[in-house]
């Protein structure tokens, strides 16, 4: 298996490595961790929302997240799909991370925050509309990890091996 970044995945995905493909996906305006995986059953099971393989993404709002707010995202949000399952949820300092390109927009009479978001679930677009849903939209969001993987001393592009 093989962690990688937006452009070798993109690769992968598309058939450029024979017997090599995504286990999930990321949007095309989200950055982080993309899984890569040799492994049809491993595949499945990382990929499969019934298995409810944490997810962990650093996500950057607009606004600043109260209580409430976040309450609301640990019980569950309402979608136009219906209803998403409770997720773990911290406000965090801004991370470490590599350079956006292009830079996210940025207002100065809106602040903005980090939070620290986890979910059990993989809908189409599922954290920029929980977000929004509570009043946070989205600017930035990081896939951090998938289950015990993590994209923390990768850099973008790059990838590392791993075996399972």
């Amino acid at each position: 298996m093989e962690l990688l970044g937006r452009r070798d995945g993109a690769n992968c995905a598309h058939g450029a490595i024979n017997g090599v493909y995504p286990a999930g996906r990321l949007d095309r305006d989200s950055e982080g961790l993309l899984l890569l995986c040799d492994d049809g059953r491993l595949q499945a099971r990382i990929a499969d929302p019934r298995f409810k393989l944490p997810k962990t993404y650093l996500v950057q709002v607009e606004g600043e997240p109260q209580e409430p707010e976040l309450e609301r995202l640990r019980q569950g949000v309402q979608l136009k799909d219906g209803m998403t399952l409770p997720c773990e949820v911290a406000r965090i300092d801004p991370p470490d991370l590599w350079p956006r390109n292009p830079p996210i927009r940025e207002r100065k009479s809106i602040p903005d925050s980090w939070i620290k978001l986890t979910i059990r679930e993989g809908r189409n677009r599922q954290v920029r509309r929980m977000t929004a849903a509570v009043g946070l939209p989205t600017l930035r969001l990081v896939r951090w990890s998938i289950g015990d993987w993590a994209v923390a001393g990768i850099a973008p592009g790059q990838f590392e091996m791993i075996s399972t």
